[in-house]
């Protein structure tokens, strides 16, 4: 990133900021992060970290048949559990980008997302999904689309590009 990637209302800038100030560790030369202050687990924050992901679902789909399914579910488990995170952090007003408990909160709070969320989290940590279970993961109304849906919804989304 560079200095502009901070400088800003919209919201990616504000959450570059908080994730500078509550999530980097500073390890030489003036440390930017000292004139910021503490930022809220607020939507606005969680917005600009995650706002992205329904872009990202259409990249992810426009993807399937070229990419290698079990790189492209890691990544699809990663991303989608971060936005879980932030669900997860607004929800329960605490910062969380730990993946696998915010599934186990989120599985509390909406059940019927246990299973997906679950799997994810193993994907995570695991050596990814089939070209199959990859789409099924991508598929309308699979977990992708379901967290997209619920952060749009609850949080909101970045702006569409023009």
């Amino acid at each position: 990133m560079t200095p502009d990637d901070y400088v800003g209302e919209a919201d990616e800038a504000y959450g570059n900021r908080v994730f500078l100030r509550h999530y980097c560790l500073h390890l030489a030369g003036p440390d930017p992060s000292t004139e910021l202050p503490d930022f809220p687990a607020d939507a606005r924050a969680a917005r600009g970290f995650n706002g992205d992901i329904d872009r990202l679902l259409r990249r992810w789909r426009a993807a399937l048949s070229r990419d290698d399914a079990s790189n492209l579910s890691r990544r699809v488990a990663r991303k989608s559990l971060l936005a879980v995170a932030g669900l997860v952090s607004v929800h329960d007003g605490t910062w969380t980008t730990d993946r696998a408990a915010a599934a186990a909160r989120w599985a509390e709070i909406d059940p019927s997302l246990a299973p997906g969320l679950a799997r994810l989290v193993a994907l995570c940590d695991g050596g990814g999904a089939s070209a199959d279970e990859t789409a099924e993961l991508l598929a309308s109304g699979g977990i992708a689309e379901r967290i997209a849906t619920r952060f749009a919804t609850d949080i909101g989304l970045w702006p569409a590009l023009d």
